[in-house]
């Protein structure tokens, strides 16, 4: 049964149950439901449950009833509608008041919207009552009244970027212009990024695959640092025209001379190939991390690659809090997450095969290999090294767009 359906058929049992409701009895209640479980067959409880507000548990006697029938003129004990056990807050009013004021000053999201949420657990709300009133409540009857005024449990979403910049959406423009004119002309436009590091070793890592039930891989129960053989530094270059993906592995340093020596790695391995006769590079980055575009060393190394390889190298950065943005992200990092999700990252061997091994029905390559080289952290740049820098800024927005070609040799 599919989805649409099991909503057709919930919406078809609550309404005949806002027809015969009310001319029902306890009794008649739950065979009357156990009768329209029973008519769905597999997952009748649980639809008729949500479409009725009836237990389940009473499902289950109608169920019950059905199969040990008995004359309903027998004589059997029927509670009187409104009859059996009052719920706690007819008993005690001002439980309702008391969770509320408790819950109050925790509560999140918009005050006007119609549904909030709270961050105490029921158990703990549930004390604070019997603290405040010596009423004791159970946790599943405070969950009941907060869902009854609609509160609901949430997980926080990623959603605030942060102050958005004016030249935003003008700089993505420019990007995506700079993009086409580049790929029509046959320059190499690839994306660029460091990806999550990862703990290497006997670690879970998340999401769940195929294994045979009751053999899940056996990790360890806690990830410290310590126990892990290092860290995998994934840093990524896409190459958007090829579809096609470079990781480079570092096990040091995340800086600007490793995020520019894997630029240089992808190109002496695939791009000079690739693009063989290409004087330019075009390269879109974010704004911060190893390749900022405030960070002085990225561009010192960047100086040097184009030197060394006679490149004009084409730079846009994305604007601040749109990294998400960048086309890495979801045209390579994300597939990569997915292939290697559930596996634990033992060795570094596990991490490139892992990478090496993503594929995508439209076409997405990926090679990868380890950079066991070291790159010290905290170099400072001087000015007079900046002030060597062949650097021209575009009109708009130099900061985030910029060239650094070759130097002339002396």
């Amino acid at each position: 049964m599919t989805k649409s359906e099991k909503q057709v058929l919930e919406e078809t049992i609550r309404w005949k149950w806002q027809v015969v409701a009310d001319g029902l009895d306890e009794r008649s209640i739950r065979r009357w439901a156990a009768v329209e479980a029973t008519a769905i067959g597999y997952g009748g409880r649980a639809i008729v449950a949500r479409a009725t507000g009836v237990a389940l548990s009473t499902i289950g006697a109608g169920i019950n009833d059905l199969s040990n029938p008995a004359p309903l003129t027998s004589l059997v004990k029927v509670r009187r509608r409104g009859g059996g056990r009052k719920k706690t807050e007819d008993k005690h009013p001002q439980v309702v008041a008391e969770i509320e004021s408790i819950v109050g000053p925790t509560t999140r999201g918009d005050p006007e919207s119609s549904l909030c949420w709270t961050t105490k657990s029921t158990r703990r709300i549930a004390e604070e009552v019997f603290e405040r009133c010596k009423v004791k409540v159970c946790p599943d009857v405070v969950a009941r009244i907060l869902r009854e005024r609609n509160y609901s449990l949430q997980a926080p979403s990623k959603a605030v970027e942060g102050k958005a910049h004016p030249d935003r959406d003008a700089q993505f423009d420019h990007i995506d212009a700079k993009t086409k004119e580049c790929v029509a002309r046959g320059v190499p436009v690839v994306s660029v990024d460091t990806k999550k590091k990862e703990l290497v070793g006997n670690f879970k890592n998340n999401g769940r695959e195929w294994q045979v039930k009751g053999g899940p891989e056996l990790t360890d129960i806690h990830d410290f640092p310590d126990q892990a053989i290092g860290k995998a530094i994934p840093y990524g270059v896409y190459d958007v025209a090829d579809n096609s993906g470079f990781v480079n592995v570092g096990i040091d340093h995340d800086t600007g001379s490793f995020a520019v020596a894997s630029v240089e790695a992808w190109w002496k391995l695939i791009g000079k190939n690739r693009y063989a006769g290409a004087k330019e590079l075009y390269i879109t980055a974010d704004g911060g991390g190893s390749n900022g575009h405030r960070l002085r060393l990225w561009k010192r190394e960047l100086q040097r690659f184009a030197d060394e390889h006679g490149l004009a190298v084409h730079v846009s950065h994305y604007p601040p809090g749109t990294s998400k943005w960048n086309k890495i992200e979801h045209r390579l990092f994300s597939f990569i997450s997915i292939n290697w999700r559930g596996r634990p990252l033992r060795t570094y061997a596990t991490i490139v095969n892992l990478i090496s091994g993503t594929r995508t029905k439209a076409g997405l390559v990926v090679r990868a290999q380890i950079d066991r080289r070291t790159f010290q952290a905290g170099i400072k740049v001087t000015d007079e090294e900046m002030k060597s820098i062949n650097i021209v800024r575009d009109t708009f927005q130099g900061d985030w767009n910029y060239t650094i070609s070759p130097r002339p040799k002396q």
